[in-house]
């Protein structure tokens, strides 16, 4: 039986601000696994976008989550709740979680765990699920990608940009990405992407009109990106939102080529969604990704990796933007 202490070390947020003033290391007493969880022996987290928007007073975490920022980890099960049957004490998985991830132990519903893919680290498996549940869910269950397509993928040498152009490219599309640097562009096209696009230089609306456009956007900037993405997509073409950093609300837009052209604008969010919704995705992730991250055929592309009571330089680098691929936090 492993022995698990009373209190751990988290990283907790004192009110809404920028990564040094609020985010800081804390004591916490260990969560118990409730009815469908399993408790994780934290090695590594990941950090992700949503964890900064809580930190500056957005994307509250669910009814019933830890307050503990942190959406995805890797570990070893060291209790499970009585019902549980998936996993067993000793159990090594990666997990999504509502919250809670920067903690030396978080609970997760047995449901959201994985087994770490054959030849991974902790590490890389804790960089795994939020990316590649997002992309999953929206590239090609909402955004319906096909094979033969046309992608265009911004933020190309983001976490999710990564692991977009990738799957993309691994299930027959042409991918496009945008990204703010020649060093990222190239990342962008190493991966996979037939074209990267350097948005400081060219204007990505040109490009795709010259390319015939897109079937699929895959979009997390939002202001004026929404109507150049608009004017951007083929005919039954789909825009797929997933966040904004930049604002929501458009000034002028204009949804006439949305009727013309039987455009679909959708968009989602993973962390509010039931178990149940999460369960099912991570199931088809296990049958259909797994594999191809056991084979290297995509992986997780790893940047740097913080002490967890370094959380706060972490959220700066994320925030400078000066990274590709993943930010991690090690316990």
């Amino acid at each position: 039986m492993t022995d698990i202490p009373a209190t751990m070390t988290a990283i907790e947020i004192e009110g809404a601000g920028g990564p040094p003033e609020v985010l800081k290391p804390t004591t916490r007493d260990v969560p118990a696994p409730k009815a469908g969880e399993v408790l994780v022996k934290v090695a590594y987290a990941g950090v992700n976008r949503p964890d900064c928007i809580q930190r500056s007073g957005g994307y509250p975490p669910p009814p019933g989550a830890s307050d503990i920022p942190g959406l995805e980890i890797a570990g070893e099960v060291v209790s499970i709740a009585p019902d549980v049957t998936r996993w067993k004490v000793g159990d090594k998985v990666c997990a999504l979680v509502p919250g809670g991830g920067y903690a030396e132990y978080c609970t997760a519903a047995e449901d959201t765990c994985s087994p770490i893919p054959e030849g991974y680290s902790l590490e890389e498996a804790a960089a795994i699920p939020e990316n590649y549940y997002t992309v999953w869910t929206n590239v090609f269950e909402r955004g319906r990608l096909q094979k033969g397509e046309t992608i265009l993928i911004h933020g190309g040498s983001s976490g999710i940009g990564t692991t977009a152009i990738q799957l993309a490219h691994h299930f027959g599309a042409t991918v496009y990405a945008t990204a703010g640097s020649a060093e990222k562009c190239k990342v962008c096209t190493d991966l996979g992407a037939d074209r990267a696009i350097n948005y400081r230089e060219e204007d990505f609306q040109a490009v795709m009109k010259e390319a015939g456009g897109a079937d699929v956007i895959l979009d997390m900037v939002g202001g004026p990106y929404i109507q150049k993405n608009v004017d951007s997509l083929k005919l039954e073409g789909r825009l797929v939102q997933i966040a904004f950093l930049q604002p929501p609300q458009v000034d002028g837009f204009n949804f006439l080529k949305v009727m013309t052209n039987r455009l679909t604008i959708t968009g989602s969010t993973l962390r509010p969604r039931t178990v149940a919704q999460k369960a099912a995705i991570a199931r088809q992730l296990e049958e259909k990704v797994w594999p191809l991250l056991a084979a290297r055929t995509v992986k997780p592309i790893m940047y740097k990796t913080f002490p967890l009571k370094q959380a706060a330089e972490a959220h700066a680098l994320m925030e400078s933007s000066q990274h590709i691929g993943k930010i991690m936090l090690k316990t």
